[in-house]
Protein backbone atom coordinates (compact mmCIF):
# COMPACT_ATOMS: atom_id res chain seq x y z
CA UNK A 1 0.00 0.00 0.00
CA UNK A 2 0.94 3.67 -0.53
CA UNK A 3 0.92 5.99 2.37
CA UNK A 4 0.93 9.64 3.13
CA UNK A 5 3.23 11.12 5.99
CA UNK A 6 2.16 14.75 7.13
CA UNK A 7 4.68 16.85 8.99
CA UNK A 8 8.37 17.79 8.51
CA UNK A 9 10.05 17.12 12.19
CA UNK A 10 11.91 14.34 14.08
CA UNK A 11 8.82 12.73 14.90
CA UNK A 12 7.42 12.27 11.21
CA UNK A 13 11.03 11.21 10.14
CA UNK A 14 10.81 8.72 12.82
CA UNK A 15 7.34 7.67 11.62
CA UNK A 16 8.40 7.45 8.03
CA UNK A 17 11.87 5.49 8.57
CA UNK A 18 9.24 2.91 11.02
CA UNK A 19 6.56 2.62 7.67
CA UNK A 20 9.08 2.30 5.42
CA UNK A 21 10.20 -1.22 7.17
CA UNK A 22 6.67 -2.68 6.73
CA UNK A 23 6.27 -5.80 4.49
CA UNK A 24 3.02 -4.22 3.51
CA UNK A 25 3.91 -0.55 2.25
CA UNK A 26 5.55 0.14 -1.21
CA UNK A 27 5.85 4.00 -1.14
CA UNK A 28 5.55 6.44 0.84
CA UNK A 29 4.62 10.54 0.32
CA UNK A 30 4.98 13.28 2.93
CA UNK A 31 4.10 16.93 3.08
CA UNK A 32 6.61 18.34 3.29
CA UNK A 33 8.74 16.11 5.05
CA UNK A 34 12.53 17.33 5.41
CA UNK A 35 16.01 16.24 3.87
CA UNK A 36 16.31 13.27 6.32
CA UNK A 37 13.42 11.85 4.84
CA UNK A 38 13.90 12.00 1.33
CA UNK A 39 15.76 8.37 0.88
CA UNK A 40 12.62 6.63 2.08
CA UNK A 41 10.17 8.80 0.94
CA UNK A 42 8.89 11.29 -1.60
CA UNK A 43 8.64 14.69 -0.42
CA UNK A 44 6.16 17.13 -1.53
CA UNK A 45 6.28 20.85 -0.56
CA UNK A 46 3.32 22.20 0.84
CA UNK A 47 1.64 23.59 3.70
CA UNK A 48 0.46 20.86 6.61
CA UNK A 49 -2.35 23.56 7.75
CA UNK A 50 -3.92 23.20 4.28
CA UNK A 51 -6.77 20.43 4.55
CA UNK A 52 -7.63 21.07 0.87
CA UNK A 53 -4.21 20.72 -0.77
CA UNK A 54 -3.79 17.37 1.64
CA UNK A 55 -6.79 15.47 0.33
CA UNK A 56 -5.72 16.32 -3.20
CA UNK A 57 -2.28 15.14 -2.85
CA UNK A 58 -3.72 11.85 -0.91
CA UNK A 59 -5.95 11.59 -3.63
CA UNK A 60 -3.57 12.15 -6.81
CA UNK A 61 -1.12 9.82 -5.17
CA UNK A 62 -4.31 7.44 -4.46
CA UNK A 63 -2.82 7.05 -1.10
CA UNK A 64 -4.11 3.97 1.09
CA UNK A 65 -3.65 5.62 4.32
CA UNK A 66 -2.65 9.33 5.38
CA UNK A 67 -0.13 9.48 8.50
CA UNK A 68 -1.04 12.79 10.62
CA UNK A 69 1.75 13.99 12.48
CA UNK A 70 1.46 17.30 14.12
CA UNK A 71 -1.44 18.37 16.44
CA UNK A 72 -2.52 21.67 14.15
CA UNK A 73 -4.00 19.33 10.98
CA UNK A 74 -6.10 16.93 13.77
CA UNK A 75 -7.45 20.14 14.92
CA UNK A 76 -8.05 21.65 11.74
CA UNK A 77 -10.18 18.35 10.98
CA UNK A 78 -7.81 16.33 8.48
CA UNK A 79 -9.06 13.10 9.28
CA UNK A 80 -12.29 14.14 8.62
CA UNK A 81 -12.08 15.40 5.51
CA UNK A 82 -9.56 12.37 4.54
CA UNK A 83 -12.89 10.34 5.64
CA UNK A 84 -15.07 12.24 3.22
CA UNK A 85 -13.67 11.24 0.13
CA UNK A 86 -13.03 7.91 1.63
CA UNK A 87 -9.60 8.08 2.86
CA UNK A 88 -8.83 5.88 6.10
CA UNK A 89 -6.33 8.21 8.67
CA UNK A 90 -4.57 7.26 11.70
CA UNK A 91 -5.26 9.96 13.98
CA UNK A 92 -8.24 11.64 15.82
CA UNK A 93 -11.03 13.45 13.92
CA UNK A 94 -11.66 17.51 15.07
CA UNK A 95 -14.21 16.56 17.95
CA UNK A 96 -11.78 13.80 19.10
CA UNK A 97 -8.71 15.48 19.13
CA UNK A 98 -9.97 18.46 21.33
CA UNK A 99 -8.26 16.03 23.81
CA UNK A 100 -5.52 18.19 23.09
CA UNK A 101 -6.50 21.43 21.37
CA UNK A 102 -8.72 22.63 24.28
CA UNK A 103 -6.75 21.90 28.00
CA UNK A 104 -10.48 22.90 29.54
CA UNK A 105 -12.07 20.37 27.51
CA UNK A 106 -9.69 17.38 28.58
CA UNK A 107 -9.30 18.70 32.13
CA UNK A 108 -13.63 18.47 31.99
CA UNK A 109 -13.97 14.65 30.47
CA UNK A 110 -11.53 13.80 33.26
CA UNK A 111 -13.26 15.11 36.32
CA UNK A 112 -16.80 13.80 34.87
CA UNK A 113 -15.29 10.58 34.54
CA UNK A 114 -13.20 10.51 37.48
CA UNK A 115 -9.33 10.36 35.56
CA UNK A 116 -6.74 11.35 38.48
CA UNK A 117 -5.77 14.66 37.26
CA UNK A 118 -4.79 17.92 39.39
CA UNK A 119 -7.21 19.80 40.77
CA UNK A 120 -7.85 23.23 38.82
CA UNK A 121 -9.95 26.20 37.36
CA UNK A 122 -11.11 27.89 33.65
CA UNK A 123 -10.58 31.67 33.91
CA UNK A 124 -11.17 33.51 30.64
CA UNK A 125 -11.09 36.98 32.57
CA UNK A 126 -7.20 38.01 33.82
CA UNK A 127 -8.54 39.48 37.13
CA UNK A 128 -10.25 36.49 38.36
CA UNK A 129 -7.39 34.27 37.05
CA UNK A 130 -4.94 36.75 39.37
CA UNK A 131 -7.40 36.54 42.42
CA UNK A 132 -7.67 32.45 42.34
CA UNK A 133 -3.95 32.72 41.98
CA UNK A 134 -3.77 35.02 45.03
CA UNK A 135 -6.02 32.80 47.10
CA UNK A 136 -4.45 29.46 46.15
CA UNK A 137 -0.71 30.44 46.28
CA UNK A 138 2.33 28.71 44.99
CA UNK A 139 3.60 26.40 43.62
CA UNK A 140 0.96 26.38 40.71
CA UNK A 141 0.51 25.60 37.34
CA UNK A 142 -0.19 28.25 34.66
CA UNK A 143 -1.79 26.78 31.22
CA UNK A 144 -2.80 28.30 27.79
CA UNK A 145 -5.98 26.94 27.07
CA UNK A 146 -5.12 26.11 23.18
CA UNK A 147 -2.16 24.74 21.28
CA UNK A 148 1.03 26.41 22.10
CA UNK A 149 3.49 24.21 20.24
CA UNK A 150 4.26 21.99 23.57
CA UNK A 151 4.98 25.87 25.45
CA UNK A 152 2.18 27.35 27.01
CA UNK A 153 2.98 25.80 30.47
CA UNK A 154 4.92 27.96 33.27
CA UNK A 155 4.96 25.84 36.43
CA UNK A 156 5.55 29.29 38.66
CA UNK A 157 7.29 28.63 41.80
CA UNK A 158 6.08 31.80 43.33
CA UNK A 159 2.89 33.98 43.50
CA UNK A 160 4.78 36.76 41.45
CA UNK A 161 5.91 34.15 38.82
CA UNK A 162 2.14 33.37 38.16
CA UNK A 163 0.65 36.79 38.07
CA UNK A 164 3.31 37.61 35.38
CA UNK A 165 2.29 34.15 33.76
CA UNK A 166 -1.38 35.47 33.20
CA UNK A 167 -0.15 38.86 32.01
CA UNK A 168 2.07 36.59 29.79
CA UNK A 169 -0.71 34.66 28.20
CA UNK A 170 -4.07 36.32 28.75
CA UNK A 171 -2.69 40.08 28.21
CA UNK A 172 0.59 39.92 26.00
CA UNK A 173 -1.21 37.16 23.76
CA UNK A 174 2.63 35.62 23.85
CA UNK A 175 0.78 32.32 22.52
CA UNK A 176 -2.03 34.34 20.50
CA UNK A 177 -5.49 32.88 21.14
CA UNK A 178 -4.45 30.16 22.45
CA UNK A 179 -4.74 32.19 26.01
CA UNK A 180 -7.92 33.52 25.26
CA UNK A 181 -8.56 31.46 27.91
CA UNK A 182 -6.28 29.53 30.84
CA UNK A 183 -6.70 26.56 32.79
CA UNK A 184 -5.00 26.66 36.59
CA UNK A 185 -3.89 23.89 37.98
CA UNK A 186 -2.69 23.02 41.55
CA UNK A 187 1.13 21.78 40.98
CA UNK A 188 1.94 17.93 41.43
CA UNK A 189 5.01 16.60 43.27
CA UNK A 190 6.26 13.44 41.70
CA UNK A 191 8.14 12.29 38.50
CA UNK A 192 7.04 13.09 34.92
CA UNK A 193 6.93 9.95 32.58
CA UNK A 194 5.01 9.49 29.50
CA UNK A 195 2.87 6.85 27.79
CA UNK A 196 2.06 6.87 24.56
CA UNK A 197 -0.80 4.23 23.31
CA UNK A 198 -2.44 2.92 20.62
CA UNK A 199 -6.27 2.54 19.68
CA UNK A 200 -9.03 2.00 17.27
CA UNK A 201 -11.37 3.44 19.75
CA UNK A 202 -12.27 0.24 21.67
CA UNK A 203 -8.92 -1.55 22.59
CA UNK A 204 -5.91 0.62 23.79
CA UNK A 205 -2.53 -0.73 24.07
CA UNK A 206 0.04 1.23 25.45
CA UNK A 207 3.95 1.74 24.24
CA UNK A 208 6.99 1.42 26.18
CA UNK A 209 6.89 4.14 28.32
CA UNK A 210 9.12 6.69 27.85
CA UNK A 211 10.66 10.37 29.47
CA UNK A 212 11.54 13.85 27.92
CA UNK A 213 13.33 16.65 28.78
CA UNK A 214 11.29 19.15 28.82
CA UNK A 215 14.02 22.23 30.73
CA UNK A 216 16.60 24.00 27.93
CA UNK A 217 19.69 22.89 29.86
CA UNK A 218 20.87 20.45 32.54
CA UNK A 219 19.81 19.86 35.70
CA UNK A 220 16.53 20.56 34.39
CA UNK A 221 17.22 23.95 34.49
CA UNK A 222 15.72 26.71 32.33
CA UNK A 223 12.83 27.82 29.99
CA UNK A 224 10.73 25.14 28.88
CA UNK A 225 11.16 23.88 25.44
CA UNK A 226 9.12 21.02 22.99
CA UNK A 227 12.13 18.42 24.49
CA UNK A 228 15.44 18.55 24.80
CA UNK A 229 15.97 14.52 25.07
CA UNK A 230 14.27 11.48 25.75
CA UNK A 231 14.67 7.47 26.94
CA UNK A 232 13.27 4.17 26.92
CA UNK A 233 11.93 2.20 28.97
CA UNK A 234 11.60 4.94 31.72
CA UNK A 235 11.45 2.62 34.76
CA UNK A 236 9.26 4.76 36.67
CA UNK A 237 6.64 2.90 35.75
CA UNK A 238 7.16 -0.65 36.99
CA UNK A 239 4.60 -3.30 35.89
CA UNK A 240 2.25 -2.58 38.79
CA UNK A 241 1.92 1.57 37.49
CA UNK A 242 1.33 0.40 33.66
CA UNK A 243 -1.88 -1.67 35.13
CA UNK A 244 -2.68 1.67 37.15
CA UNK A 245 -1.87 3.75 33.63
CA UNK A 246 -3.84 0.92 31.98
CA UNK A 247 -7.32 0.72 33.95
CA UNK A 248 -7.47 3.97 35.46
CA UNK A 249 -6.59 6.26 32.83
CA UNK A 250 -6.44 4.69 29.23
CA UNK A 251 -9.28 2.62 29.00
CA UNK A 252 -11.44 5.00 30.93
CA UNK A 253 -10.53 7.72 28.65
CA UNK A 254 -11.07 5.79 25.86
CA UNK A 255 -14.75 5.03 26.82
CA UNK A 256 -15.42 8.17 28.01
CA UNK A 257 -14.82 10.23 24.63
CA UNK A 258 -16.76 7.38 22.79
CA UNK A 259 -19.28 8.24 25.64
CA UNK A 260 -19.25 11.49 25.12
CA UNK A 261 -19.94 11.12 21.04
CA UNK A 262 -16.28 11.48 19.93
CA UNK A 263 -14.63 7.96 19.00
CA UNK A 264 -11.03 8.64 19.54
CA UNK A 265 -8.61 6.32 17.20
CA UNK A 266 -4.83 7.00 16.57
CA UNK A 267 -2.38 7.66 19.04
CA UNK A 268 -3.42 8.89 22.57
CA UNK A 269 -0.52 10.11 24.42
CA UNK A 270 -0.76 10.40 28.31
CA UNK A 271 1.87 12.96 29.78
CA UNK A 272 2.04 11.86 33.45
CA UNK A 273 2.75 12.60 36.67
CA UNK A 274 3.93 9.86 39.18
CA UNK A 275 2.81 10.94 42.31
CA UNK A 276 2.90 9.62 45.77
CA UNK A 277 -1.21 8.93 45.38
CA UNK A 278 -0.12 7.11 41.49
CA UNK A 279 -0.38 7.89 38.32
CA UNK A 280 -1.80 10.96 37.37
CA UNK A 281 -2.72 13.03 34.03
CA UNK A 282 -0.62 15.95 33.00
CA UNK A 283 -1.76 16.76 29.88
CA UNK A 284 -3.32 14.67 26.85
CA UNK A 285 -1.94 15.11 23.52
CA UNK A 286 -3.71 13.60 20.28
CA UNK A 287 -0.56 12.13 18.71
CA UNK A 288 2.91 10.76 18.64
CA UNK A 289 5.18 13.07 21.08
CA UNK A 290 8.28 14.44 19.58
CA UNK A 291 10.79 13.62 20.81
CA UNK A 292 9.32 10.51 22.33
CA UNK A 293 8.53 8.82 19.29
CA UNK A 294 12.46 9.07 18.27
CA UNK A 295 12.96 6.39 21.26
CA UNK A 296 10.01 4.26 21.37
CA UNK A 297 9.61 3.93 17.56
CA UNK A 298 12.85 1.82 17.48
CA UNK A 299 12.01 -0.44 20.13
CA UNK A 300 8.73 -1.80 18.34
CA UNK A 301 9.32 -5.11 17.05
CA UNK A 302 6.11 -5.36 14.91
CA UNK A 303 5.11 -3.89 11.68
CA UNK A 304 3.78 -0.24 12.43
CA UNK A 305 1.73 -0.13 9.08
CA UNK A 306 -0.25 -3.31 9.66
CA UNK A 307 -0.78 -1.88 13.31
CA UNK A 308 -2.26 1.60 12.15
CA UNK A 309 -4.08 0.21 9.54
CA UNK A 310 -5.88 -1.86 12.72
CA UNK A 311 -6.48 1.24 14.45
CA UNK A 312 -8.18 3.33 11.32
CA UNK A 313 -10.29 -0.51 10.80
CA UNK A 314 -11.16 -1.17 14.87
CA UNK A 315 -9.37 -4.20 14.63
CA UNK A 316 -6.47 -3.67 16.97
CA UNK A 317 -7.92 -6.42 19.00
CA UNK A 318 -6.32 -8.73 16.28
CA UNK A 319 -2.64 -7.44 16.78
CA UNK A 320 0.07 -9.39 18.40
CA UNK A 321 2.13 -6.35 19.47
CA UNK A 322 5.69 -6.80 20.07
CA UNK A 323 8.58 -4.84 21.70
CA UNK A 324 12.38 -4.84 21.83
CA UNK A 325 14.02 -5.81 25.39
CA UNK A 326 16.60 -3.23 24.32
CA UNK A 327 16.84 0.44 25.65
CA UNK A 328 16.92 3.87 23.41
CA UNK A 329 17.98 7.37 24.11
CA UNK A 330 17.70 10.26 22.07
CA UNK A 331 19.68 13.49 22.14
CA UNK A 332 18.21 16.59 20.95
CA UNK A 333 21.12 19.05 18.77
CA UNK A 334 19.27 22.35 19.00
CA UNK A 335 20.44 25.69 17.23
CA UNK A 336 22.07 27.57 19.80
CA UNK A 337 19.72 30.30 21.78
CA UNK A 338 17.21 27.82 21.14
CA UNK A 339 14.14 28.10 22.80
CA UNK A 340 14.33 32.09 22.45
CA UNK A 341 15.75 33.69 19.07
CA UNK A 342 18.73 31.50 17.05
CA UNK A 343 20.04 31.20 13.46
CA UNK A 344 19.27 29.32 10.44
CA UNK A 345 20.92 28.65 7.45
CA UNK A 346 24.18 26.86 8.69
CA UNK A 347 25.55 23.92 7.43
CA UNK A 348 25.35 20.55 9.70
CA UNK A 349 28.95 18.85 9.50
CA UNK A 350 29.53 14.92 9.64
CA UNK A 351 25.83 13.60 9.42
CA UNK A 352 26.75 10.45 7.58
CA UNK A 353 29.75 9.47 10.00
CA UNK A 354 27.33 9.38 13.03
CA UNK A 355 24.81 7.02 11.62
CA UNK A 356 25.72 3.04 12.41
CA UNK A 357 23.81 -0.02 13.06
CA UNK A 358 23.12 1.50 16.81
CA UNK A 359 22.85 4.63 16.28
CA UNK A 360 19.59 6.56 14.12
CA UNK A 361 19.95 10.33 12.96
CA UNK A 362 16.36 11.91 12.57
CA UNK A 363 16.12 15.47 10.94
CA UNK A 364 13.71 17.53 13.03
CA UNK A 365 14.59 21.29 12.08
CA UNK A 366 16.87 20.84 8.32
CA UNK A 367 16.59 22.45 5.30
CA UNK A 368 18.85 22.12 1.61
CA UNK A 369 20.60 24.66 0.73
CA UNK A 370 22.93 24.70 -2.46
CA UNK A 371 23.41 20.47 -1.96
CA UNK A 372 24.28 21.06 1.61
CA UNK A 373 22.22 19.66 4.73
CA UNK A 374 21.54 23.10 6.95
CA UNK A 375 19.90 24.11 10.11
CA UNK A 376 16.21 25.63 9.84
CA UNK A 377 14.86 25.29 12.79
CA UNK A 378 15.46 25.19 16.80
CA UNK A 379 15.51 21.64 17.41
CA UNK A 380 17.72 20.60 14.41
CA UNK A 381 18.19 16.77 15.40
CA UNK A 382 17.48 13.74 17.20
CA UNK A 383 20.50 11.16 17.95
CA UNK A 384 19.51 8.43 18.97
CA UNK A 385 21.66 5.29 20.09
CA UNK A 386 20.45 1.95 21.23
CA UNK A 387 21.89 -0.53 23.80
CA UNK A 388 21.31 -3.84 25.74
CA UNK A 389 20.30 -0.98 28.62
CA UNK A 390 20.33 2.44 29.43
CA UNK A 391 23.71 3.27 30.67
CA UNK A 392 25.00 1.50 27.36
CA UNK A 393 22.72 3.91 25.30
CA UNK A 394 23.57 6.95 26.55
CA UNK A 395 27.38 5.95 26.53
CA UNK A 396 26.96 5.07 22.64
CA UNK A 397 24.95 8.68 22.26
CA UNK A 398 27.28 11.06 23.82
CA UNK A 399 30.09 9.18 21.62
CA UNK A 400 28.33 9.49 18.25
CA UNK A 401 26.86 12.86 18.59
CA UNK A 402 30.61 14.39 18.56
CA UNK A 403 30.60 13.75 14.95
CA UNK A 404 27.88 15.73 14.12
CA UNK A 405 28.44 19.37 14.18
CA UNK A 406 27.32 22.76 12.90
CA UNK A 407 27.67 26.54 14.49
CA UNK A 408 26.14 27.25 18.07
CA UNK A 409 25.45 23.38 18.54
CA UNK A 410 23.96 23.09 21.49
CA UNK A 411 22.54 20.16 23.83
CA UNK A 412 21.86 18.94 27.14
CA UNK A 413 24.56 16.42 28.49
CA UNK A 414 22.36 14.66 31.10
CA UNK A 415 19.71 13.28 29.25
CA UNK A 416 18.31 9.68 31.11
CA UNK A 417 20.05 11.61 34.06
CA UNK A 418 16.50 10.33 36.51
CA UNK A 419 16.85 7.06 35.17
CA UNK A 420 20.40 6.60 37.29
CA UNK A 421 19.40 8.38 40.37
CA UNK A 422 16.68 6.60 41.49
CA UNK A 423 16.14 6.03 44.97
Amino acid sequence: MDILVIGSGGREHTLTWKLAQSKLVDKIYTVPGNPGMEKIAQCIPGSVEDNEFLVKVAQEKKVDLVVVGPEVPLTNGIVDDMAKVGIASFGPQKAAAQLEGSKSFSKNIMKKYGIPTAKYEVFTDAVEAKNYIEKEGAPIVIKADGLAAGKGVIVAETKEQALEAIDEIMCDKTFGNAGNSVVIEEFMAGEEASVLAFTDGETIIPMIPSQDHKRAYDGDKGPNTGGMGTYAPAPVITEDLMKQVQTKILEPTIKAMKQEGYEYKGCLYAGLMITAEGPKVVEFNARFGDPETQVVLPLLESDLAEIMLACANGTLANCDIKWSKKAAVCVVMSAGGYPAKYEKGNEILGLDKAENENVLVFHAGTAKKDGKIVTNGGRVLGVVALGDDIKTAVDKVYTDIKLIDFKDVYYRKDIAHRAFNRK
